[in-house]
């Protein structure tokens, strides 16, 4: 078969829409998933610690400051299984459980983007706040929460109570990282973050300037715990500081700033991210 067979774009229909494998034309090894023209995904079969996504970069750099070590995550949300990819490379033998709840979508890409054999990844269907509720106390070392449906969050996974669950799930010294999206006031931004710092003591905000100050639609990654784990946070700063996209981290009398006055999400009224802006997440 020619590398051009090989490198073709992929269409198949999937639960939630119509999935597209793309080649990355920068990328020989790179390919990107969309989930109906939406970006879901990037996936780098030659080296899986090279993230392309910003977001998923921040998540990185909260993988590798964590204690040394294997580590037990709990991954809600998969896609391409990019961060699951990312933390077996650079911590062997951690165990990764992955809800991706579009079970057509895993299919394709176990089969055209699978992942090294020897790596602890198990994907589990299903809805992710109800999986959640199911999974076992103090089990994990890590809950990443990167759901997305139609590009927007998930109401019941941006609750008190949904964090009162990953809390549970947790070990004494374990985190939460979020990624979410938001604009302009950042109020969804700020009410997730209060509910956050209401669940743990120590929390983090990391996100480009401009989408701090409300100028574009971006992603906000959100960590919390009890103690950050282990985490420098000022390790952390630079190293945000220091991507392609640099980012601030907001934390202390910043992050307290960021959610003054706001209240949590609770399950009663949660109506999940706002709908991105037409064209933003397109490839």
């Amino acid at each position: 078969m020619s590398r051009r067979a090989l490198r073709a774009s992929l269409r198949a229909d999937v639960a939630g829409g119509e999935a597209t494998l793309i080649p990355d034309p920068d990328l020989a090894s790179g390919w990107v998933l969309l989930l109906d023209g939406t970006q879901q995904s990037h996936v780098d079969l030659a080296d899986p610690t090279n993230l392309s996504f910003e977001y998923m970069r921040r998540i990185g750099h909260v993988v590798d400051l964590l204690p040394p070590g294997p580590l037990r995550i709990v991954h809600l949300g998969g896609g391409a299984m990019s961060l699951a990819r990312y933390a077996s490379a650079r911590r062997p033998r951690t165990d990764n459980l992955v809800v991706e709840r579009d079970e057509p979508l895993v299919d394709l890409v176990r089969e055209h983007l699978p992942w090294p054999r020897h790596y602890r990844i198990r994907v589990r269907g299903g809805d992710a706040r109800e999986r959640l509720e199911q999974l076992p106390d103090a089990s994990a070392d890590l809950v990443v929460l990167d759901v997305f449906a139609d590009a927007r969050v998930p109401g019941p996974l941006t609750t008190v109570e949904a964090f009162a669950q990953v809390r549970r799930v947790l070990v004494a010294s374990g985190t939460a990282v979020a990624n979410i999206a938001d604009t302009g006031t950042l109020t969804f931004a700020r009410r997730f973050v209060a509910g956050v710092a209401a669940t743990w003591p120590h929390v983090v905000v990391i996100a480009e300037p401009a989408v701090l100050r409300g100028r574009r639609f971006g992603n906000l990654v959100v960590v919390g715990g009890d103690d950050h784990a282990g985490i420098d946070v000022a390790d952390l700063t630079r190293r945000c500081a220091a991507d392609v996209w640099p980012a601030r981290v907001l934390h202390g009398a910043d992050l307290v700033d960021f959610v003054q006055g706001m209240r949590p999400f609770p399950d009663a009224a949660a109506p999940g991210s706002p709908e991105p802006p037409p064209g933003v997440f397109d490839f």
